[in-house]
């Protein structure tokens, strides 16, 4: 008596390709994410850190130091550029307000938002984080 053994080759090679391609689809849609998440929190990060540098430099700061109060292109250059890691500056955009104006009690609002492209066939993100904090000094 002979047990006959089915050939199945031929299936095996058509169901890895499609469990294949779809775990590798995953795992690549997967990386993606992650790398929007990081950038994303960076752009926050980027945000508080313009809020809490820009507080502390209003009109009080002025009078006592004799250092002008601080400007929007000032938090951009001495804060947010510096401090860019992973992010490309030429998609970056930042927006700093005072409101009603720098003095201590007003607060300062910060706004940074990236042009995030993806690595994938995907359409652009604007990645876009507000930090506003109150006026300390």
């Amino acid at each position: 008596m002979r047990i006959r053994v089915q050939r199945r080759a031929g299936a095996l090679v058509v169901e890895s390709a499609v469990v294949y391609s779809l775990l590798m689809l995953l795992l690549i849609g997967l990386i993606v994410a992650g790398l929007g998440v990081f950038r994303y929190h960076e752009v926050a990060w980027l945000a508080r850190e313009g809020a809490r540098y820009a507080s502390v430099r209003g009109e009080i700061f002025q009078r006592t130091t004799g250092t002008p109060a601080a400007t929007p292109e000032e938090v951009y250059n001495k804060v947010i550029l510096p401090k860019v890691v992973a992010l490309d500056v030429k998609n970056l955009t930042y927006s700093v307000t005072w409101s009603p104006n720098n003095k201590q009690g007003s607060e300062v609002t910060v706004t940074v938002t990236y042009k995030w492209l993806p690595e994938l066939f995907f359409g652009g993100r604007d990645l876009t984080s507000t930090s506003t904090v109150k006026m300390n000094f």
